[in-house]
């Protein structure tokens, strides 16, 4: 779910050439998740090697990931791990919703309503733990780090972007920001031209900046106060949020009490969460580890083709031209790098 602070917070455009040269840390999850959402066929039918196995989420990890490194831009992917106990409500909905969509899938899929078909199955998608072995396998052959976080992969990005280890996280979701990430770029999975829900209409999907210190500014409030504005609108670990308290009215009240224990305690017929300091503190005391390494090596090419070609039945030409044309990025950057170098 995410929160949705798109309607608070200033959001300035950008480009992957800005970008190049920029080390990124990659909500892997999120990612997976895009790439099994818009890799589909026309009716939406995931991409699938002759075994039934699906491969959308491989196919954007390989292409996705080959052109931001062409472009001088290096990644790290974050991956989730265990997820906080005050989650699980917000799982078992997601799951429902995924299960409702699989059966109105079906249902337009009977009826020859191929736009709705691929609609409903763009929200079935799962991401089963042997889809994730196989990204972190196919990275590792890319030479492409990747990070196992202990919990969230949002606040292992976050913590990394805080460190200056990675330039900023990288998310579709704003969560990121109350995790205390100083910058969050959001669309890099979902650059380019993309289709308009229910609508003959096609639009640019440019990346974008969201930067903490800008938000908090704009706003007027403190990160922790930013924490607080979410818990009013609804969060992964407060799935409801409090009971008619949208964006503006969240932030008009954090603004006005200062704090949501305050709100808490003056606004009494209100219903908040039990666990408020429990949620808070994921978010402001998250698990992260302190004990990762980001090194990038040289792609190991026929590793890469012997899985995704010989394996999952991946178009080698393809394949070795993205991998040629991420090794050809990452010798112009080194070339570049020395360049400045010297004359710096």
């Amino acid at each position: 779910m995410g929160i949705d602070l798109g309607d608070l917070v200033s959001k300035k455009k950008t480009s992957l050439d800005d970008l190049s040269g920029k080390t990124l840390a990659v909500d892997a999850y999120n990612a997976l998740y895009q790439f099994l959402a818009i890799i589909r066929g026309v009716t939406g039918e995931p991409l699938m090697d002759r075994q039934g196995r699906v491969t959308s989420h491989l196919s954007g990890l390989l292409y996705r990931t080959a052109n931001m490194m062409e472009r001088g831009i290096k990644l790290v992917y974050v991956f989730d791990g265990e997820p906080p106990a005050l989650k699980e409500a917000e799982i078992r909905r997601r799951m429902k919703v995924k299960e409702e969509a699989y059966v109105k899938y079906e249902e337009a899929l009977k009826k020859g309503a191929v736009e709705e078909a691929r609609r409903y199955a763009q929200m079935t998608s799962r991401l089963k733990d042997t889809m994730v072995d196989d990204a972190k396998r196919l990275l590792t052959a890319m030479g492409v780090p990747w990070v196992q976080a202990p919990s969230e992969g949002e606040a292992q990005a976050a913590y990394m972007a805080a460190k200056g280890d990675v330039w900023a996280a990288v998310s579709q979701d704003f969560d990121s920001l109350l995790f205390g990430a100083p910058r969050l770029i959001r669309n890099l999975a979902i650059t380019g031209r993309r289709k308009l829900p229910r609508r003959d209409v096609y639009v640019e999907v440019e990346p974008e900046i969201v930067e903490l210190s800008q938000v908090i500014s704009e706003l007027g409030i403190t990160r922790d106060q930013i924490v607080d504005l979410g818990i009013l609108m609804g969060t992964d670990f407060n799935p409801e949020g409090i009971k008619g308290i949208g964006p503006k009215t969240a932030l008009k009240m954090v603004k006005e009490y200062g704090s949501i224990e305050k709100i808490a305690s003056e606004l009494k017929g209100l219903e908040f969460p039990e666990n408020l300091t429990k949620i808070k503190d994921i978010f402001l005391k998250p698990r992260v580890s302190a004990d990762y390494s980001i090194e990038w090596r040289k792609p190991e090419v026929g590793e890469v083709i012997n899985f995704l070609c010989r394996e999952r039945d991946f178009s080698e030409e393809r394949v070795r031209n993205a991998v040629e044309r991420m090794l050809a990025g990452m010798k112009e950057r080194r070339e570049k790098t020395t360049l400045e170098s010297f004359f710096g």
